[in-house]
């Protein structure tokens, strides 16, 4: 009789306890549309048979252990640091990492974030096979090449994926390139995802023009490299032009939430430029349903892996305007207004093109309806994925195909030395 497989799972910032409560209970965590990364975690050890522990970086400190799962929030201090204080804290947040899962007997660890990528690689001297969950580019698109001591830790990044890794889940192709091009094409197992929905999230929606004044939403964290003052900047244009019939509505947190309120409030846009703060999960349904065109405009100073808010957009059946920065693009370019990144030009001429022309937005709807499917398809989410992964490191063939039957009897358990 083998033992359980057991899974540690280093997930990031999010609130995995919390998620872990909604899931035990039997729904989603309504404060994500989309299936959180979590959830299908939970969901996966429980069809394996397997022990798991999730770690979150998230600011509430939480410890749960709860039948076969071990969860826990340890709040990352280090990411107030600047410059070198900041790398020695994302190293020593991943020795300690490690030897959280070395205490659990991981025999694989799924590393999404929370430490630097190196600092793990000790762990393959010990049994353990590890596998880089991967949902954000590794280096702006826009600046390939670092320096200083950034260019130190990728020289150290790199052979950490060359070398100690047992395969990698990527998000998008552009992740994928990039991945190839810091591992000099050394050949690992690579699994893609996409972000996964229910469909009964957006079951029903209307999907038809919805009355004037015609209405443009954002979704995400509230930050100047997210292109939230840009769109303010369009908003000031429009109402320079006389054009008080093109309205915008952001939801989400962060740092410059205060700020852009502030200066929303003295260009005299508050009425016409609303800034509702993070929304759940029925609040942004209603506004997908009331909105008109979905904009994402990300700057080319942030690391964007997908965004899901543009497939949010495509499921909801409203036309996206967005940039190259998005890797999301690659996937519904025939539902989206594709822009030049930065161009706050090009995005308000875009919004303008989508209100005036009937043809081309139907012509956006329509595309959007034909490219929904896949973020339904549970066999290309993520937990789909890690056990694709799991079944090429833990059987003794590897997986033929996406769609190959994955057992937890094909997963003999590994114990350390």
């Amino acid at each position: 009789m083998t033992t359980p497989l057991r899974i540690f799972y280093a997930a990031g910032p999010g609130d995995v306890a919390g998620t872990y409560g909604h899931w035990k209970a039997g729904r989603d965590d309504p404060s994500q549309v989309a299936i959180t990364y979590s959830a299908q975690f939970y969901s996966l050890c429980k069809e394996l048979g397997a022990c798991g522990y999730v770690l979150s970086y998230h600011s509430r400190r939480q410890y749960i252990v709860d039948e076969t799962f071990t969860i826990e929030h340890r709040p990352a201090r280090y990411l107030k640091q600047r410059g070198a204080l900041y790398h020695l804290g994302q190293f020593w947040a991943g020795i300690r990492m490690g030897i959280s899962a070395m205490r659990f007997g991981a025999d694989v660890v799924v590393f999404s974030g929370g430490a630097s990528w190196f600092s793990l690689g000790w762990l393959r001297w010990f049994g353990v096979k590890i596998v880089p969950t991967l949902h954000c580019v590794l280096w702006l698109k826009s600046d390939p090449m670092p320096r200083g001591i950034k260019n130190l830790v990728w020289k150290l990044n790199a052979r950490f994926f060359r070398t100690s890794i047992a395969g990698v889940l990527s998000l998008s192709n552009d992740i994928t390139h990039q991945l190839a091009e810091l591992t000099r094409s050394v050949q690992k197992p690579i699994e893609p995802f996409l972000p996964s929905y229910r469909r009964e999230s957006f079951a029903g929606l209307d999907t038809t023009l919805p009355p004037p004044p015609f209405r443009v939403f954002f979704a995400g964290r509230i930050e100047r490299n997210k292109g939230v003052f840009n769109l303010l900047e369009i908003a000031r244009r429009f109402a320079h032009e006389g054009r008080s019939d093109i309205e915008f509505d952001l939801c989400g947190d962060g740092s410059a939430l205060a700020e852009l309120r502030k200066e929303a409030e003295e260009a005299g846009l508050q009425s016409r430029f609303r800034c509702h703060g993070h929304q759940d999960k029925p609040r942004m349904r209603a506004m997908y349903s009331q909105t008109h065109v979905v904009i994402v405009s990300t700057t080319t100073d942030f690391i964007e892996g997908f965004n899901k808010v543009v497939a949010e957009g495509i499921l909801a059946g409203k036309p996206v305007i967005t940039s190259s920065v998005c890797p999301a693009l690659e996937y519904v370019a025939d539902g989206v207004v594709e822009v030049p990144p930065n161009d706050t030009q090009a995005y308000g001429d875009a919004i303008i093109r989508l209100y005036e022309d009937r043809s081309l937005y139907e012509s956006k709807r329509r595309g959007c309806a034909a490219l929904q499917e896949q973020f339904y398809d549970a066999n290309r989410g993520w937990a789909a994925a890690l056990k694709r992964m799991l079944d090429r490191l833990f059987s003794e063939a590897p997986a033929e195909s996406a769609s190959r039957n994955f057992m937890a009897e094909s997963l003999p358990s590994r114990r350390m030395p």
